[in-house]
C-alpha cells in the first residue's frame, strides 16, 4: 500500500509540473530558454509528456487545472504565486442555452415567464431591450412586465445581470424580501435560506426592503460593493477586484479557492453536482487550499485532496467521503 501512494503522490507532482509549465506558456513572457527547458524536462520520461498533453487539453476546454494545498508553516513559498488572478484572464467561453430574445415587450398588458437550470445548469436569457440573464446552477427566475416596471423574482439560486437602463421602464430584482433596481448595472444576485447577496460589477444598483413598511434598510451600491442582507440587516463591504473576479467564476464554469476550507471548497462544489462531497472531521474539514476547479470537477477534487492531504477517501456511487 505504501508503494501505491508513493506513485499517486508522484503522479500528481508531475501533474502539478505539467500544469506549472502550462501557465508560464500562456501567461508569462515565454523566451527560447523556456521552450528549451520544457523540452528537456518533455523528454526526461514518457509520464511527463502524458501528464503535460492531457493538461493542455484539459486547459483548452477550460476544464480542471489544479488545486493546490496552502502551506503550513515553515513549508515554503507557495507554489505558483499569484495563480488566482489567473481566472480573471482566462478567456473562457461557457456553453450556454439561449432562452426567448423577444421577452419583456414594453406593451401595457401583464405577461409572465419563468425559467429555471437544474443542478449543474447554466442558462443565458436575452431580452427584447438588450438586456442579459445569466442563471447559475439550481436557479428558478421569473419576469413580468408590471405597471411599466421589469421585475425579475429571483426564487432560488443565483444570477448575473446585464441591464439596459431604462428610467421609464426600471428594472427591479425581487429577492429574500429585498428590492434591487437598477441605475445603469451589472450585478449579481444570490438567494440563499435567510439572506441574499448582491454584487456590484459597473453602474449603480439601488437596495431596499420590498416591504413598504420597513424602509430602514436602502443603500445605492457602486461598483465593488458586496451587499449582504437579511430580513432585519444590512452590511456593506468592498471588495478587491480580484474577489469579485472569484467569485463570478461559475460565468466561465469555474470555481476558484483562495485559502479556502476544504468543508467550504466541497459545498461550493456540491451547488452544481448531484454526487455530493462530505468532508467528515474537523481536522480535515479546516484544511484549506487554493486552486481553480470546473464547476463538476467533484471526483478531481477528491484525488487532489487525498493526494496532497494524504486522505482517504471513499466513493459510493452518490457521495465521496473524505477523511482522515
Amino acid at each position: 500500500m505504501s508503494g501505491e501512494r508513493d506513485n499517486a503522490h508522484s503522479a500528481t507532482d508531475i501533474e502539478v509540473q505539467a500544469a506549472d509549465w502550462l501557465q508560464r506558456e500562456h501567461f508569462w513572457d515565454w523566451s527560447a530558454g523556456d521552450q528549451t527547458a520544457l523540452e528537456s524536462w518533455l523528454a526526461e520520461s514518457s509520464a511527463h509528456r502524458v501528464a503535460y498533453l492531457r493538461m493542455k487539453s484539459g486547459f483548452a476546454r477550460t476544464e480542471r487545472l489544479v488545486a493546490l494545498r496552502t502551506p503550513e508553516k515553515g513549508e515554503g513559498r507557495p507554489l505558483w504565486p499569484g495563480f488566482l488572478g489567473l481566472a480573471a484572464s482566462v478567456a473562457a467561453i461557457a456553453v450556454l442555452s439561449v432562452a426567448g430574445a423577444l421577452y419583456l415587450s414594453r406593451g401595457s398588458a401583464s405577461s409572465e415567464a419563468r425559467y429555471t437550470t437544474p443542478i449543474g445548469g447554466h442558462e443565458l436569457v436575452r431580452l427584447a431591450d438588450g438586456s442579459q440573464i445569466e442563471l447559475n446552477t439550481d436557479t428558478a427566475l421569473r419576469l413580468s412586465m408590471e405597471d411599466g416596471r421589469r421585475i425579475a423574482r429571483l426564487e432560488r439560486g443565483e444570477a448575473y445581470f446585464q441591464i439596459t437602463h431604462d428610467e421609464a421602464h426600471p428594472f427591479v430584482v425581487e429577492t429574500a424580501g429585498h428590492r434591487v433596481t437598477d441605475l445603469g448595472t451589472q450585478f449579481s444576485v444570490r438567494d440563499e435560506p435567510g439572506r441574499m447577496e448582491v454584487i456590484l460589477v459597473e453602474g449603480r444598483a439601488r437596495i431596499d426592503s420590498a416591504s413598504a413598511q420597513d424602509q430602514k434598510e436602502s443603500a445605492v451600491l457602486v461598483p465593488g460593493d458586496l451587499a449582504v442582507a437579511t430580513i432585519d440587516s444590512m452590511a456593506i463591504r468592498k471588495e478587491t477586484a480580484r474577489d469579485i473576479a472569484n467569485a463570478l467564476g461559475w460565468r466561465h464554469d469555474l470555481l476558484i479557492f483562495h485559502d479556502t476550507t476544504l468543508a467550504d471548497a466541497a459545498a461550493s462544489l456540491n451547488r452544481y453536482n448531484r454526487n455530493k462531497l462530505v468532508i467528515e472531521g474537523p481536522a480535515a474539514a479546516r484544511l484549506t487550499i487554493n486552486g481553480t476547479f470546473g464547476t463538476h470537477d467533484v471526483e478531481f477534487f477528491a484525488r487532489m485532496a487525498q493526494s496532497l492531504f494524504r486522505l482517504h477517501a471513499s466513493n459510493n456511487g452518490t457521495t465521496i467521503t473524505i477523511s482522515r
